[in-house]
């Protein structure tokens, strides 16, 4: 690499973080693997090449609170200047798939852009023992609390999420079962 960069290092445009590739910075069931692949190539596990594209590394946005949504397995993120939200920034994002997560996330968001920072080492639940690295130019999707869904009291809680609910949102085909879906992909 001619800028010395790591080939994992989101910041860069060396690596997995290829020309016209943007981040990404998910917060909720996105953090998962198999249904971040899910959405952007229906399959939970696609061929070792499209995983090379992407690189999920752990990451702490401040400024912004992750909340549960009420009847939904999956949280929103506000705007709130006294919080911090710990999700990953997924690198190697090509415009077919920021489409299909635009598609994914629907009307209830909104996609912007924000600078989130990876950590090099992760500490607790609560970001103790966080450390904290490289501050990185990241989309992300925000909840748009005018919708029909309101936020409601409490984080929301990936560990929960992970016990209770990820088995059914890793199930082929669950993330956009019985939705027409207009977006198809190429390896």
């Amino acid at each position: 690499m001619a800028s010395g960069a790591e080939p994992d290092d989101p910041g860069k445009q060396d690596g997995a973080f290829a020309k016209n590739a943007r981040a990404g910075f998910f917060y909720g069931t996105l953090m998962v693997p198999q249904i971040f692949y899910s959405v952007c190539y229906d399959v939970i596990e696609p061929p070792q090449s499209i995983q090379d594209r992407h690189t999920f590394h752990p990451a702490v946005l401040h400024g912004h609170c992750r909340k549960r949504i009420h009847g939904a397995d999956y949280p929103g993120m506000v705007v709130d200047p006294e919080k911090s939200v710990r999700g990953t920034v997924v690198t190697g994002l090509s415009e077919d798939n920021i489409k299909r997560l635009d598609y994914f996330e629907g009307i209830e968001y909104e996609r912007r852009q924000v600078k989130p920072n990876i950590l090099t080492k992760v500490g607790n639940a609560q970001g103790e023992g966080n450390e904290e690295g490289d501050e990185v130019v990241a989309d992300t999707y925000i909840f748009l609390n005018h919708v029909n869904l309101s936020v409601e009291g409490g984080e929301w809680d990936f560990e929960e999420f992970c016990r209770d609910k990820m088995q059914k949102w890793t199930r082929a085909g669950f993330v956009f079962e019985g939705m027409f879906l207009p977006i198809r992909w190429t390896c």
